[in-house]
């Protein structure tokens, strides 16, 4: 009797309760993948991938930094090797990832994009790879084709105020049916602490808004331009990477004159950092307020800890990793400040630390509003915590404090367009939570009751949530 393939129909659903809810809840559900880091410019010309290392290896960093983990070195991670040479390397790596997501991951996406069953190792590399790119050449699994494959309505992607959104134009114009949305991240204007790459985007600003940028009230006016053309664009979602939120506000004539100092190239201090990003945040929610956005904020990473790499290749290449920053107070006089304004938009929050969990979900009840379910989100698993268990935290915490049924589910914040089954990834493993919950008799038995709830954490919240 043949054994029942690793990656199967009842994978990660341990009791039959769980498994009765995946498959006739949250298996039919579309996806909506509100934050991601895809190229737009892939999906305007509907990219056509060569081979499993440009769709699967290419840009992402948690392979490389498992790779660099098992002694690969970093010429078949983000160097000039060939790219069967770096998919082999990935390759060799995967057996020693058991426990890691990248495990789990790997095989789920080797099933549902190309059927394979086998596990990956070096033995099996060169079959999986000619099997791979074969059906890679299909349209199915063109970029555009990946999106109807796995029922997307709509992605949202992660762009500078700066870009001209012409490939979200191309798609929109195109006729093709998955919505293909920027989402506003001006992490770059707060940058005064460095006048040299400050005063170079704040030029491209200037340039993308079509006016001048003589003081500080222009800057703001060309920002709102910007703000406003992604409104016209689809646009429906802002974003910020931050280590914290500021807590000090800097009133309009100080943030002017520190704005001044970083255009003439002068040192600002660490204070008037701050202060300046607080007046800065601030007025981005406003913004969002006044259009009816979604502000998410992503807090805690501390990023480009291996300065070796950074200097030879870039950010992004997985040398991040968590932060032990101090969230509470920051965080509290953030969305208080705003809440006393009248200009709290939707918020998702997103921690990176999981000592944070308990926090972020006492603090999104601070400020619901009474008239928008679930109008400040503590947001699904973020990047290290993007696995199973972290993905269980997070919502153990919601749940004990909070309103697990309002929750708007998870997301990709992925550049590969290999990601999608994460989203199955996590409706399994809220079916498998709630299941055993049912058969522990901690929650009643009742489909009616427990159906519609599986239903909107996977696609209904987040589609009402963001208005998409």
């Amino acid at each position: 009797m043949a054994s029942r393939p690793f990656i199967h129909d009842d994978f990660l659903l341990a009791t039959k309760t769980a498994r009765r809810l995946y498959h006739d809840f949250a298996a039919p559900q579309p996806i909506l993948d509100y934050h991601n880091h895809l190229p737009p410019a892939d999906i305007a010309n509907d990219r056509r991938f060569a081979n499993l290392f440009e769709i699967w290896l290419e840009g992402d960093h948690y392979k490389w930094r498992a790779m660099r983990g098992n002694g690969v070195a970093e010429r078949y991670c983000t160097g000039d090797a060939e790219p069967w040479e770096k998919f082999l390397a990935f390759a060799r790596t995967v057996p020693h990832t058991l426990r890691n997501p990248l495990y789990h991951w790997t095989h789920l996406e080797l099933k549902r994009y190309f059927g394979i069953d086998t596990l990956l190792d070096e033995s099996t590399a060169k079959a999986i790879w000619d099997r791979a790119n074969e059906q890679l050449q299909s349209a199915e699994l063109s970029a555009r084709g990946i999106l109807k494959k796995f029922r997307v309505t709509a992605l949202c992607t992660t762009d500078d105020p700066v870009d001209d959104l012409a490939h979200h134009r191309a798609a929109a114009d195109s006729g093709f049916g998955v919505k293909v949305l920027p989402t506003f991240r001006p992490d770059k204007a707060l940058n005064v602490h460095d006048p040299e790459a400050f005063n170079a985007w704040t030029g491209r600003l200037a340039a993308a808004a079509d006016r001048d940028i003589g003081g500080f009230g222009d800057f703001k006016e060309a920002i709102r331009a910007r703000h406003d053309y992604f409104h016209r664009i689809g646009g429906r979602l802002s974003d910020h990477g931050l280590e914290r939120c500021p807590a000090v506000f800097a009133e309009g004539s100080v943030a002017s004159e520190i704005f001044d100092k970083a255009r003439a190239g002068k040192p600002v201090s660490a204070d008037e950092r701050e202060a300046f990003a607080g007046h800065m945040m601030l007025f981005f929610g406003e913004l969002d307020a006044e259009k009816g956005w979604t502000k998410q904020l992503h807090l805690g990473a501390m990023r480009n800890n291996n300065r070796r790499l950074f200097e030879r290749i870039g950010p992004d290449i997985g040398c991040d990793s968590i932060g032990d920053y101090p969230q509470a107070r920051a965080l509290s006089a953030y969305l208080g400040r705003l809440d006393a304004d009248g200009a709290l938009p939707k918020t998702i929050l997103y921690n990176n630390n999981p000592n944070d969990n308990f926090i972020f979900a006492t603090m999104i009840g601070n400020f619901q509003d009474g008239e928008i379910p679930g109008k400040v989100q503590f947001g699904g698993g973020w990047w290290f915590l993007d696995q199973k268990e972290g993905m269980e935290w997070q919502m153990n915490a919601l749940s004990n404090c909070g309103l697990l049924s309002r929750f708007v589910g998870m997301l990709t914040d992925s550049r590969s367009f290999m990601s999608f089954p994460r989203h199955e990834y996590f409706r399994r493993t809220l079916c498998n939570l709630i299941g055993r919950d049912v058969e522990d008799g901690l929650i009643p038995n009742d489909d009616a009751l427990l159906g519609p709830m599986i239903e909107n954490i996977c696609h209904g919240n987040a589609e009402n949530f963001l208005g998409l």
